[in-house]
């Protein structure tokens, strides 16, 4: 199969970026600076990450949709405000996660990103889901550019006026180039950020103009040890088919209501894992020294039993140490116990 391209390839290339092929994308892994440098860039100024092959799902309805979505994510749509984003799940009838997105109601309807290697099996879940009963598009013509760091702000101030006002997990439509254009006040890196959809035809120029700003492009690398340091998950390592909400740490994102009332799928299933039958819980690991402990590193208890498994580790540059996630079973979930990780035997 052949690999796509993203609007900003060429620019990418410009600033001497490396190449891997990620859900089908040709996507730049990092810059001539490295991966260190530019997680340390966007700590501590801007960075620009390239997120345009994540999909654009448009869902166009009225109120009835509001409703059928509620059967499909565990989110509280009925009292979200419009342009407001919240952080959700698709699950099977178990719990288990086909995808992490964030719905966002936007005029008419509902704009759902959706994870690069999911989208297309996403897009066919929710209409079956749906039962067809609405229109929907998955997006092939607008690009997505997140803008992250502390100075982010002030960057995209400078062109556009009041976005500063935006609040965090909530968007608003701008104008640029004569076009309208989505910006919400969100990111993955654990940093004041937003992140920015825009037609195809303008992501290259707009991306220059943010470079000229001072904000500086940076890899799926550098996203990588921002995102574990800020403990958010990456679909397929730390979240899949297999683990549930609850289980997986995120009872957070299920709204309130939505735990009493049910209505969606996997929510026996959220409903025992929340009464306390859980067997296993997600959480985060900091290992001694600068060994790193990869996915599938073996976790065990003081006394040498099995205890779990290492999904996310990598070299936390912030903090000058390794940095870990994974499953442990539950009764070694409390904050303070000590493990032992199994590396290279």
């Amino acid at each position: 199969m052949k690999s796509k391209k993203t609007a900003l390839y060429s620019l990418h290339q410009k600033h001497g970026a490396k190449f891997v092929l990620f859900a089908g994308y040709q996507m730049p892994i990092q810059y001539s600076k490295g991966i260190i440098e530019e997680h340390k860039i966007t700590r501590n100024k801007a960075g620009i990450f390239d997120v345009s092959h994540m999909g654009q799902l448009f869902i166009k309805g009225s109120d009835q949709l509001t409703i059928d979505l509620e059967t499909v994510f565990p989110t509280d749509l009925k009292n979200i405000s419009l342009n407001q984003s919240k952080y959700s799940f698709l699950m099977n009838e178990d719990a288990g996660i086909y995808d992490d997105l964030i719905v966002t109601k936007i005029d008419g309807g509902f704009n759902i990103i959706l994870n690069a290697a999911c989208k297309e099996t996403d897009f066919e879940i929710l209409k079956k889901l749906l039962k067809n009963k609405y229109e929907m598009k998955l997006s092939d013509n607008l690009s997505l550019i997140a803008v992250q760091g502390p100075n982010s702000v002030k960057i995209l101030e400078k062109i556009f006026n009041g976005v500063s006002k935006l609040r965090f997990m909530n968007g608003n439509w701008f104008n640029y180039s004569d076009q309208k254009i989505f910006i919400t006040r969100s990111g993955y890196t654990g940093e004041d950020g937003f992140e920015i959809s825009l037609p195809n035809n303008l992501a290259e120029d707009f991306a220059k103009k943010l470079v000229n700003q001072g904000a500086k492009p940076i890899g799926l690398g550098a996203r990588d040890t921002l995102r574990l340091e800020a403990g958010l998950c990456l679909y397929g390592h730390d979240i899949n088919e297999s683990t549930s909400p609850i289980e997986a740490n995120l009872k957070w994102a299920i709204s309130k209501r939505r735990r009493k009332e049910g209505g969606f799928p996997g929510y026996g299933k959220i409903k025992s894992d929340m009464n306390g039958k859980l067997s296993r819980l997600r959480v985060g690991i900091k290992p001694d020294g600068k060994v790193i402990a990869r996915e599938g590193t073996k976790i065990f208890s003081e006394d040498n039993q099995e205890i779990g498994l290492v999904t996310s580790g990598t070299f936390g540059p912030s903090i000058n140490s390794s940095i870990a996630m994974g499953y442990v079973k539950y009764s070694f979930s409390k904050t303070g116990t000590k493990i032992l990780l199994e590396v290279r035997g």
